[in-house]
């Protein structure tokens, strides 16, 4: 095994992860020889191609743990900080400030420095900034560290798709590759909620932070044991470039805080989330005028929102939007019914097995030309458990939502792969340098979107927990007979310490109020779920009516070629 590694080791390789066929192969044989054919990539054994994909599972669960351990934390960790939720979610705006465009920089650094230097130095980064938790004090040194920790994770999501792509030949990658790298980046986030109640039990947060520590230590040495074939390295980076990236940077840094924060201080109440909102639209309208004369831009803006591009914009985009019911509307639902990460272990291990199973199938309908039965799976899986969401109750339990959940699970594995395959294949067309561009729109989409449509859904809820709420005390009268004796059941609890009526009934009236409060919430998580079902709903009648006029254009096509041929 060692030997084919070292073969392989630093063979050039272009951006589509093809190996180049080295001098000696490609020198004319001496006329006496036998031809000798040309080098061709050689696949890898069964067990070695299991260790790197197995090395790239474990880059994506170690980026993703780090990510999704203080969201799937929040009101733990709001205890642990002595922070409100608002202060607490400042850790994942910390976080993705610098996570959402780092990755863009980091793929013209791997070009012009090589492959090797690149995972070597981003893996000890990663390691240092991890270490520095354990140094955390308070929630402003965290902060601190957490933007520290979302430059050094940047490079491992990188990492994990390269260790995965290393284990198949060319004509799978964008295949077979892509489908379990993209079904990887989808178990770090159900992963964390299944242990991180053990780890809080252990230590609190710092039982959290010294798992991330024992994570990025765990893969330290892949890189070293495992290494990569590098691709021939080649100048790309231009002194203007280190300009834009800097305003792009800090434009999107600047809307991912925005848009993290703006549903927990109610968007433009707060004046310095305006402020943040104006710095992002003007750093980024300076890069646009940078990049748009250039003749060699970082981003090739004019490509990115070609008319093709657009349309992947969009579909990214609405998978953002229906996949956040279980990324966002659904945790949130269970934290205001009182229930626990703890209790919600089966649900969680549910959805990693619906997950890998989705990522699968995927895998499989991509081998075949019926690549676009994926999304319609999808979308149908999607629209169906929103809409069986839809009718939960203060009865809601996880093992209610055992069937909704691993069917949304299912269909958001199987969306991905077929729209990524389809934007690095015309990325790879343009040329490597495109590569970098659709970088952009993937996380654009994925990490400004996700943050979008969580921030949107969120004030969605509060919006219509007042309209249920208002409706619900109308109804509410205390001469009411019902009313009374149900004030009178709950202002019992405090007959024991309560003697005053007068006290016992303003109790009873509290309790009842924060039911009805909680009621109406409920009612408003209920409305988001179906929105989010019509939208998976109308984004599938949109595909069917889509994939109709593509089979039906050919047949309108050939009869008016037919006509006209008669006529001459």
């Amino acid at each position: 095994m060692s030997t084919a590694i070292t073969s392989t080791r630093d063979a050039p390789m272009d951006e589509a992860g093809e190996q180049a066929a080295s001098p000696a192969a490609t020198a004319p044989a001496p006329e006496e020889a036998a031809p000798v054919p040309p080098a061709q990539p050689a696949e890898k054994p069964l067990r070695e191609k299991l260790m790197y994909i197995a090395a790239g599972l474990a880059f994506f669960i170690t980026q993703g743990m780090g990510m999704n351990i203080v969201m799937a934390n929040l009101y733990q960790l709001q205890g642990e900080f002595s922070g409100t939720v608002a202060e607490v979610a400042g850790l994942s705006a910390a976080y993705m400030a610098p996570y959402a465009t780092f990755s863009i920089a980091l793929f013209k650094v791997r070009q012009q420095y090589g492959l090797r230097p690149f995972a070597e130095i981003s893996i000890i980064a990663f390691v240092l900034a991890s270490c520095l938790n354990l140094f955390v004090t308070d929630l402003h040194s965290a902060i601190v560290v957490r933007f520290v920790s979302g430059m050094a994770a940047a490079p491992l999501s990188s990492l994990g798709f390269l260790y995965i792509l290393e284990a198949f030949p060319v004509q799978r990658k964008l295949t077979l590759g892509l489908s379990i790298a993209l079904t990887g980046t989808l178990l770090a986030a159900p992963l964390a909620r299944i242990v991180s109640p053990p780890l809080l039990q252990i230590d609190g947060w710092h039982a959290l932070y010294s798992m991330e520590v024992g994570l990025a230590l765990a893969v330290l040495p892949i890189i070293y044991l495992l290494p990569l074939t590098a691709p021939p390295r080649v100048k790309v980076i231009e002194r203007l470039d280190i300009l834009s990236y800097l305003l792009f940077a800090g434009g999107l840094g600047c809307l991912a805080v925005f848009l993290t924060l703006g549903r927990f201080y109610w968007w433009f109440e707060t004046w310095w989330l305006g402020v943040l909102l104006a710095t992002s639209i003007t750093l980024l309208t300076v890069m646009t005028m940078i990049e748009l004369p250039r003749k060699n831009p970082m981003l090739d803006l004019r490509w990115i929102f070609s008319r093709t591009n657009l349309h992947l914009i969009a579909v990214l985009l609405v998978y953002r939007a229906v996949s956040s019911e279980q990324s966002s509307t659904a945790v949130s639902l269970y934290q205001q019914l009182g229930i626990l990460n703890d209790q919600t272990t089966g649900l969680y291990g549910l959805i990693i097995l619906a997950t890998v199973l989705g990522g699968a199938t995927c895998a499989l309908l991509m081998l075949t030309k019926y690549v676009e039965t994926a999304h319609v799976i999808a979308l149908s899986c999607i629209a169906l458990g929103a809409f069986m969401d839809s009718t939960s109750t203060n009865l809601t339990r996880p093992e209610q939502m055992y069937l909704s959940q691993a069917m949304i699970a299912f269909g958001a594995a199987m969306f991905l792969p077929p729209v990524m395959a389809k934007g690095f294949g015309a990325a790879l067309a343009k040329g490597p340098p495109y590569l970098v561009n659709f970088i952009t729109i993937f996380l654009f989409t994925q990490i400004t979107g996700s943050m979008l449509t969580t921030g949107l859904l969120g004030s969605f809820v509060t919006l219509r927990e007042k309209f249920h709420s208002n409706i619900l005390v109308e109804s509410i009268l205390l001469q009411n007979p019902q009313v009374a004796q149900r004030i009178s059941q709950l202002s019992g609890a405090y007959s024991h310490v309560l003697t005053d009526p007068t006290l016992l009934r303003a109790e009873g009236v509290t309790l009842l109020a924060q039911q009805v409060s909680r009621e109406a919430y409920i009612l408003a998580y209920n409305d988001t779920f179906l929105l989010i079902a019509v939208c998976a709903a109308a984004a599938l009648v949109m595909l069917l009516l889509h994939l109709a006029w593509l089979r039906i254009k050919p047949l309108m096509t050939g009869g008016e070629s037919a006509a006209a041929v008669s006529q001459s």
